[in-house]
């Protein structure tokens, strides 16, 4: 019952061609379910753009990425001492993993806990920005320069900053108080590890600190950048004409008129139907959440599918591996083994199968 993700390899990797070389240090990030094609694709993909770094997003991530890439593995997740039993922390395996840090203990915790050594484990600074998720305080940052000294390789300094506004300020007034603090700090390294920076923010960013080398972190921007290469569609696996009254489903809903039941593949096994809160701020949008919920309370819910055209209604909640779509009367059902587009969330959707055309 596949749920398949469609890709137009050539324009898709013409796009993460233009991606890598439009901004050097580029790294890209494969974390979660591979942002659709799964982290063992994607580690492949960046040996093939040729990068020198990969981060992930967690310590259990590593070994689904570490066989198929051979460079460095940056770890986002700020390193804590219950990451101890999943993390590389000797011999060559551990030279190859970046840790970030957030917190001058849990350096300490790293140092003492790495068989690395020489150089010690390999570690990228976090500074607190307004994000205010993981990092250090400016002075944490001097103090914690002032640790590293021999027991420990310094690879940069972390900016994880929150996404940009429309029509907002953007980051760069952030980013050059935060340079500030770097510079105060007077750390040897000037790699500075950024993500959510658009590419004007990142060249006028150069152009102000010509001695800092900045290295944008990327996921969504790079797999996901070109949607015009991408699409899900779902196999259809049943056709069922209905008249209205017609009992049907887990819960023996009622057919609402004469139609047709779909039976398309996809459920909540692979995430539809699944939404994470958006957070919306706009009037508009905080309307359409209200006439949402409307038809959800009368049962009316629009699904991700496109039959003829349009988005159709879920007869039902989506079942673990299958959803239940009704088609009104009048609208040409589709036949069993057609495929119908399906609008997902990439990061929050398991595809059964990519295929790479």
């Amino acid at each position: 019952m596949p749920l398949v993700l469609h890709v137009d390899g050539g324009r898709w990797r013409a796009h993460l061609r233009s991606v890598v070389d439009a901004e050097p240090g580029t790294v890209p990030v494969i974390k979660g379910n591979g942002y659709g094609f799964g982290r063992a694709s994607l580690a492949r993909r960046s040996e093939w753009l040729g990068v020198d770094t990969v981060a992930v997003g967690q310590y259990d991530e590593l070994d689904s990425v570490a066989s198929r890439f051979r460079g460095s593995l940056l770890v986002l997740t700020p390193w804590r001492a219950f990451h101890a039993d999943a993390a590389p922390l000797s011999g060559a395996a551990g030279k190859r993993v970046v840790h970030t840090v957030g917190r001058i203990e849990d350096l300490r915790d790293l140092v003492r806990r790495s068989d690395l050594p020489g150089t010690g484990p390999r570690v990228v600074l976090e500074l607190l920005t307004s994000m205010r998720r993981h990092g250090l305080s400016a002075a944490g940052l001097r103090e914690i320069a002032d640790s590293t000294a021999g027991n420990v390789t310094v690879e940069g300094v972390a900016l994880h900053l929150p996404l940009a506004e429309a029509g907002g300020p953007g980051h760069v007034g952030e980013v050059d108080r935060l340079l500030t603090d770097v510079v105060a700090a007077d750390l040897e390294t000037r790699a500075i590890w950024v993500s959510h920076l658009s590419p004007t923010e990142l060249a006028t960013l150069r152009a102000r600190w010509p001695d800092f080398t900045f290295r944008p972190r990327t996921g969504t921007g790079l797999w996901l950048g070109d949607r015009g290469a991408l699409e899900v569609r779902a196999t259809v696996l049943d056709v069922h004409p209905v008249e209205r009254g017609t009992t049907y489903g887990y819960r023996g809903r009622s057919a609402p008129r004469k139609g047709h039941l779909v039976v398309v593949a996809g459920g909540t096994a692979h995430g539809i139907g699944l939404e994470a809160p958006l957070g919306e701020a706009s009037f508009r949008s905080r309307a359409a959440s209200v006439a949402r919920g409307g038809l959800d309370a009368a049962g009316l819910v629009r699904s991700p599918y496109t039959v003829a055209g349009k988005a159709r209604l879920f007869a039902e909640p989506p079942h673990m591996q299958a959803s239940m779509l009704f088609l009104p009367a009048g609208v040409t059902p589709p036949a069993i083994g057609d495929e119908v587009p399906v609008r997902v969330r990439f990061t929050a959707t398991d595809v059964d199968e990519v295929r790479l055309g």
